[in-house]
C-alpha cells in the first residue's frame, strides 16, 4: 500500500524542497507543482510533491495518522 503524506515546505531551492511532516524532514521534488512556494503545504508521494493543500487538510491528515498510531499501541483493538 502506498501513502502520500502532507508536509510544510521549510526550504526551497529550484525544484527541490525540504518539508516538515510532524517534525520529520522529507526531501521532495516539487517539479510537478510548479507554483509551489516556501510555507506551502504539499502532499508527498514517492519523493514527489503531487499537490498543494491547505493547512487544515494537512492537520486533519496528521491527526488521523496520530490516531492510527495510537490505535496500534493499544491492547484493546476494536474497529468499526
Amino acid at each position: 500500500m502506498c501513502l502520500a503524506v502532507p508536509a510544510k515546505i521549510i526550504e526551497l531551492a529550484g525544484s527541490e524542497a525540504i518539508a516538515d511532516c510532524i517534525g520529520n524532514r522529507i526531501q521532495a521534488n516539487v517539479s510537478l507543482v510548479p507554483d509551489v512556494k516556501l510555507g506551502d503545504y504539499i502532499l508527498i508521494h514517492a519523493g514527489f510533491a503531487i499537490t498543494v493543500l491547505d493547512e487544515d487538510e494537512a492537520k486533519k491528515t496528521w491527526k488521523l495518522l496520530e490516531d492510527l498510531d495510537n490505535f496500534n499501541k493499544t491492547n484493546n483493538k476494536v474497529s468499526g
